[in-house]
């Protein structure tokens, strides 16, 4: 048996819909953004088909919710015993084949599928993000998409910079720091280590907590400072996502425009999906899944 995590934040209906396809070949777990708004009658509709969802976290943009929600899905998910593999996805994703076949790719695989780099190596717009968990943030209380937030966070690097502040040292983290994105699959095992070694490393846990996007190192740095594990990466979560701006997002919303590349591609995801842009999309994506 295998489950998908979705991690929710915004449009019940698609997420829903989301939750029906998947849930014929998988258990489905959700956890909705606690300031989502979810109507009795998508309520019905989940119960009905025993899709699981909950909503304890509210998310911020930047802060460690978003790791936390999916920490919290884990665990919900490790409760059931027959769950041999997991994927975890956005509530903005869709198929790009169908469902049966993507449950079927990971029959009795050992495999781990997700993207990582040493954090060291890596700048996003100027900045090495190393920083990003090497000195402090609060972003679970500040809007970082804010253009105060934005201020905020140059003064914040600058500042640290000057007082020379090195979380790693008062927190004794002797670990290398990889990043990459919070999509990943994974088997049974990988996902109890990754838990068990949370729990049991409460100095990394508050790195974490006051860190920038660190659900995007979590996985990627416990996994790959384990060699039994980091040998089972395969370094492609098989997802696809168009690093440009589009429709005023940046990863950008799809549209039929991304049509071609989506199916000629080695995708079982894409993302963002969203109304009404993706409609078109979404129709030829589940004709072509037929």
């Amino acid at each position: 048996m295998q489950a998908i995590l979705i991690l929710a934040h915004k449009n019940i209906e698609h997420v829903t819909k989301l939750a029906t396809i998947l849930h014929n070949n998988f258990e489905v777990y959700i956890h909705f953004d606690k300031k989502m708004n979810i109507p009795e009658n998508y309520k019905q509709i989940l119960d009905k088909k025993n899709i699981h969802y909950i909503s304890k976290i509210d998310v911020h943009w930047g802060s460690w919710s978003i790791g936390a929600a999916t920490v919290l899905l884990m665990k919900e998910v490790l409760k059931n015993r027959q769950i041999e593999y997991i994927h975890v996805i956005s509530g903005q994703d869709w198929l790009t084949i169908p469902s049966k076949n993507i449950y079927d790719k990971f029959i009795d695989n050992d495999r781990i599928y997700m993207t990582y780099s040493k954090a060291k190596n890596v700048k996003k717009k100027g900045e090495s993000i190393i920083l990003w968990q090497k000195y402090y943030f609060n972003y679970d209380k500040i809007n970082r998409r804010s253009t105060f937030g934005k201020i905020y966070h140059r003064g914040l690097l600058l500042i640290q910079s000057l007082l020379r502040i090195n979380k790693f040292k008062k927190l004794g983290i002797n670990l290398e720091i990889y990043s990459g994105e919070n999509w990943v699959d994974m088997p049974r095992d990988a996902v109890e280590y990754c838990i068990n070694y949370l729990e049991s490393h409460p100095n990394l846990l508050k790195m974490l907590q006051t860190g920038c996007f660190s659900d995007e190192f979590w996985m990627q740095t416990i996994l790959c400072n384990s060699p039994e594990f980091k040998q089972r990466i395969v370094k492609n979560h098989h997802r696809y996502i168009k690093w440009q701006k589009q429709h005023g997002s940046y990863p950008a919303i799809l549209d039929m425009s991304d049509f071609d590349n989506i199916i000629n591609g080695d995708y079982i995801f894409a993302r963002k999906f969203e109304n009404p842009y993706s409609d078109e999309l979404i129709t030829q994506l589940n004709r072509n899944n037929k």
